[in-house]
């Protein structure tokens, strides 16, 4: 059986788990959430109650959900190329770098949207400053991190790589990266270059009029 991904592209989690399965060149059976698949949506839900998703069914039709648990399953159902180092320290140093960007960028960059579709009349200026203020927080840590250049981990392109693509493609666009902070706006450029995320950005690009705050004429 051919694994089966629920998601949708302009999804920064599932980019997550898209970007794993073009790396690793896994065939799958893509099933995008949206109105013109309902059945699509009903079958998460038998899987995973929540409803949430990246969600992918193996081949021996267990389902797995949350991205980095995915992506941990494709490393072991196809080892190369790996995505989390077998050393212990480099693979620390990835699921590190993987919470990260998760917590610190995904978050906030999620804070700031979710008071967008909350809508005016709804509308919550404190949070929307807490979780700027926090990005342009860790902007500058990332910056120091990434002064080396290259990949996020010393390992080579990783499950942190794959954290971060979409989480600064998308917190840029909320909170843009200031020019003062040039190894990060670097290591981004990078990330959008890459194949399978540039690959990803292009199949988004048709729902970026879901994106409330107005998608960036960029990128």
């Amino acid at each position: 059986m051919m694994p089966i991904l629920y998601g949708h592209p302009f999804s920064s989690y599932t980019w997550k788990a898209l970007i794993a399965l073009y790396e690793k060149g896994v065939a799958f059976d893509y099933r995008i959430l949206e109105a013109e698949w309902p059945q699509h949506g009903a079958e998460l839900k038998s899987h995973w109650p929540i409803g949430k998703f990246p969600l992918l069914v193996g081949d021996d039709g267990r389902a797995w959900f949350e991205a980095s648990i995915i992506i941990e399953y494709l490393d072991h159902l196809v080892p190369e190329p790996r995505l989390i180092p077998q050393d212990f320290e480099a693979a620390l140093r990835v699921r590190l770098l993987d919470r990260v960007f998760d917590n610190h960028v995904m978050t906030p960059m999620q804070e700031v949207v979710n008071d967008a579709l909350r809508g005016p009349e709804n509308h919550l200026p404190m949070i929307v400053d807490k979780a700027k203020a926090a990005l342009e927080t860790i902007y500058g840590w990332l910056d120091q991190e990434l002064a080396a250049g290259g990949w996020a981990a010393p390992s080579g392109f990783s499950l942190a790589d794959l954290a971060a693509a979409p989480s600064l493609f998308y917190a840029d666009w909320v909170h843009p990266i200031a020019e003062t902070h040039a190894n990060l706006r670097a290591y981004r450029a990078r990330l959008l270059a890459h194949p399978t995320v540039a690959r990803c950005v292009e199949d988004a690009r048709p729902y970026r009029a879901y994106f409330p705050l107005g998608a960036p004429d960029r990128d």
